[in-house]
């Protein structure tokens, strides 16, 4: 059974609202969007061009068939965001990695088997925002990331001068974010890896006292921690920020959240995430992160693609 805790009573006033958000990314380092169209997305990877599924890109592709023929890796098999599947490789067989670059991070990319690559370049948008904030801060901050997959979010805080905590309920994602971690050549930063439920973790954390500047979480519609934990998106999401908030430290700088695969309005976490932050003055921010296709050349903006909702609680 899921450990548990009554909700807190919030009183005070509400936080600033600022909705819809639309945080629009056009890639950046080695990735942008290519094109998008019929349920799938052309995508640029460092040096492969990658098909994969995408229920969103309802409308037609606006490069012709050839340009999408020419690719390095076609995912198949399940179109579900979280299915399994298999990789094709048109013109040769590729290696489960490859060298990627973002925001001046050096991390692998990923054939998986669930078509995720190791990275979810929409939210550079999060990671810029982390970035400028730690690097203004006159202080060392404390991240916390939780469900943090491979690392790039965690990295990227950590060489801007951030002290990380990464939670994430797989074994092989730790593994990952080591690898990127040597790679990006972070090896003495400030990041402490733990392979936990994070539900657990945070619960663990609040009663201990422990507290954080920002807090990024990036939970799953559903998952299970490495002894069996199960994880429901909308189950467990307010008990979730309502333990993040008590973990916050009393200078903190801001709680992200990101919902994928969910049939749900931003509206529904906006609403959640400003009750939990009731009486902690700032504003919420809430709407959806797009990416705008950008042409063979990755420099002609053309139509924005949704990938998820997201719901952020500033200090200013």
């Amino acid at each position: 059974m899921a450990e548990t805790r009554p909700l807190i009573k919030r009183k005070g006033e509400l936080p600033r609202e600022r909705v819809p958000v639309i945080l629009e990314s056009t890639g950046a380092g080695d990735f942008y969007l290519i094109d998008s169209g019929a349920g799938l997305k052309l995508e640029q990877y460092g040096p492969y061009r990658i098909v994969r599924p995408e229920a969103q890109a309802l409308w037609q592709p606006g490069l012709s068939e050839s340009v999408w023929e020419n690719v390095d890796a076609i995912f198949t098999g399940d179109t579900d965001e979280d299915g399994m599947g298999r990789w094709r490789f048109p013109k040769a067989a590729l290696g489960e990695t490859w060298p990627m670059s973002l925001l001046d991070v050096d991390f692998l990319g990923r054939f998986t088997s669930f078509r995720h690559v190791g990275v979810f370049p929409e939210q550079i948008v999060h990671w810029s925002w982390v970035k400028e904030q730690a690097e203004k801060a006159d202080r060392p901050i404390k991240v916390l990331n939780l469900f943090g997959y491979t690392g790039v979010a965690s990295l990227v805080a950590a060489a801007a001068g951030a002290e990380v905590t990464h939670v994430d309920a797989s074994k092989k994602a730790i593994g990952w974010a080591r690898e990127n971690q040597a790679l990006a050549r972070l090896e003495r930063a400030p990041i402490r890896w733990i392979c936990e439920d994070a539900m657990k973790f945070i619960l663990r954390e609040e009663r201990r006292g422990n507290q954080y500047d920002i807090i990024l979480a990036d939970p799953p519609k559903f998952g299970r921690g490495p002894n069996g934990e199960v994880f429901h998106l909308f189950e467990q999401l307010p008990l979730m920020l309502d333990v993040c908030r008590e973990i916050l430290s009393p200078k903190a700088i801001g709680l992200v959240l990101t919902a994928y695969s969910i049939r749900a309005s931003f509206y529904s976490i906006h609403e959640l995430m400003r009750e939990t932050m009731r009486g902690a003055g700032g504003a919420v921010e809430s709407g959806e992160l797009v990416i705008r296709e950008a042409g063979l050349d990755g420099r002609e903006p053309a139509r924005a693609l949704s990938t998820s909702l997201f719901s952020r609680w500033v200090r200013q």
